[in-house]
């Protein structure tokens, strides 16, 4: 049996799966990224190599807005934006999908099918209402565990009106409507009526969402942002199995169709040494030609493996070497 991973990093989470040629399931993690992609990703394939060991691997996608960094440590064979790897997964896990909700820590978008394949997205642009780490902090200041916030939603028997044109105005009307003192679940019931009425305003802008509408992203376990979907659209609402995952699934799913048709060997690093390896990230601003361009670089144990961000090219072809001086090197370190 061949198995594939796929690596989601996000500004929240980090997702890691591992499928195998009949694209079952055979592992998944669900980390936070605290701020951290480096250690988290060496935290998730720790916890892979320490539940299943180092199996042969035979391809392995990143996505998500960490998706470069990872690439570049675990030896990515695809990179994919998080669009393709969510409509991927959609796809496979319903045929007839025809709308795809999928909301996750920092961005919300949307992406439309006919007859299996994506015709459209929208993304949200300026505005973060709704998102997780959004939920997150009106948790935080409300008191309530993030787990629990959905739950006092479906308890509301008298929504409050919230403000939600964007996230300033609907916190600052949040607080103003505690501050009249109404119960935390009507409070909570009319921020998540807001919420998706500030995602079907933004992200979908207008355009018709029909069945079947899959809803994706850690969002999705918010039960409360469920039932406002479904009273504002009139429609029933599937949450997948693997929701939170669905992005890492996809992922995986790509990573399999590459290793299939170009039949070449993996770059996987292995799960073990992806775990114990150090990972710095550098930058220097190039003040050669008027662009002053910022060149990123990433070292993993002490060498260069990878530099990007030169819009000439200039720097693509050039290591650093031991004292310091550049020389050329033969294969580019662009990812």
């Amino acid at each position: 049996m061949r198995y594939y991973l796929g690596i989601d990093v996000g500004s929240v989470t980090t997702k890691l799966v591992l499928i195998d040629s009949d694209l079952n399931l055979h592992y998944s993690s669900y980390l936070r990224t605290e701020g951290g992609p480096i250690n988290a990703i060496q935290h998730s394939f720790k916890e892979l190599s320490d539940e299943i060991g180092d199996i042969k691997v035979a391809g392995v996608g990143t996505t998500g807005s960490g998706r470069r960094l990872a690439g570049i440590m675990v030896g990515a064979d695809v990179i994919k934006n998080e669009i393709t790897a969510h409509a991927m997964a959609a796809r496979h896990v319903e045929p007839k999908v025809r709308s795809v909700i999928d909301i996750g820590g920092q961005d919300s978008k949307i992406i439309f099918f006919r007859d299996g394949v994506p015709i459209g997205f929208n993304m949200n642009t300026v505005c973060a209402a709704g998102t997780g780490s959004f939920l997150d902090h009106q948790a935080v200041r409300l008191g309530i565990p993030i787990e629990e916030f959905g739950d006092y939603a479906i308890r509301s028997t008298s929504p409050i009106k919230i403000a939600g044109r964007c996230g300033v105005f609907a916190e600052s009307d949040l607080i103003h409507k505690q501050q009249m003192g109404y119960k935390k679940e009507d409070l909570i019931a009319g921020l998540c009526l807001a919420l998706v009425g500030n995602y079907l305003a933004n992200v979908a802008r207008g355009r018709q969402i029909e069945p079947v509408v899959l809803f994706q992203g850690g969002v999705a376990a918010n039960v409360g942002i469920r039932g406002a979907f479904k009273k504002r659209l009139g429609i029933d609402i599937t949450v997948p199995e693997n929701f939170k995952v669905m992005g890492a699934f996809g992922s995986a799913i790509l990573a399999k169709r590459n290793a299939e048709r170009y039949r070449r060997a993996t770059n996987f690093r292995g799960a073990s040494h992806i775990a114990g390896f150090t990972c710095n990230p550098r930058t220097f601003g190039c003040s050669d030609c008027p662009n002053n361009c910022e060149v990123n670089e990433v070292y993993i144990s002490g060498e260069l493996v990878s530099r990007w961000g030169s819009r000439c090219g200039k720097w693509y072809n050039l290591s650093v070497s031991s004292d310091g001086r550049t020389e050329e090197r033969e294969a580019p370190l662009s990812v």
